[in-house]
């Protein structure tokens, strides 16, 4: 799906030190993420940096390729929930189904609903290396998925209802939920 980006959201796409995460239609966003071999001091400082960009961007999650780094690593930060990095996550069970309005940092200004898994168990490693499996329900879950998916080429417009797709000022949207 092409986005043709409409002029009075068009600042949203400006790629500077004040907004440093990757826009459509970078081709990094569209490539699959390197496996990351080695978990090091490298990877807990590029993890620090995702999380202060999620952070200053009001998002709920990011993912590698979204700061231009091709690796499978992601931190999330839904509501209620304890930020966290996944490395090299992959999804081992997945279960229900849920339907919710989507917005990506990467596609600034325009949302729309997606299906996704309700509950899902990841296996990744953490920061430290420690290999981990993660039960999540709900907008965590959510998350998840969305961010793996950047770490495989796709983005929510590629899974999206079409017919919800809208364009809105992501400042307003924020009084209802932060963006992926």
């Amino acid at each position: 799906m092409e986005i043709v980006v409409p002029e009075e959201f068009r600042y949203l796409y400006v790629q500077n030190d004040e907004r440093p995460v990757v826009k459509i239609p970078d081709p990094v966003l569209r490539k699959v993420a390197a496996e990351v071999t080695k978990v090091g001091k490298k990877t807990d400082f590029f993890i620090d940096e995702m999380m202060r960009v999620m952070r200053k961007a009001n998002g709920i999650g990011l993912a590698g390729p979204q700061l231009g780094v091709s690796q499978r690593i992601i931190v999330i930060a839904p509501h209620d929930f304890k930020p966290a990095a996944l490395i090299n996550p992959r999804i081992i069970k997945a279960e229900g189904e849920q339907i919710g309005q989507e917005g990506c940092l990467s596609i600034p200004g325009l949302y729309g609903d997606v299906k996704r898994f309700d509950y899902i168990e990841v296996e990744a490693f953490d920061r430290k290396g420690r290999e981990l499996v993660y039960e999540l329900e709900g907008l965590p879950a959510r998350v998840v998925q969305h961010e793996i998916d950047h770490l495989d080429g796709v983005l929510f417009i590629d899974k999206v209802d079409a017919k919800t797709l809208h364009w809105q000022d992501p400042d307003r949207h924020l009084e209802d939920e932060e963006e992926i």
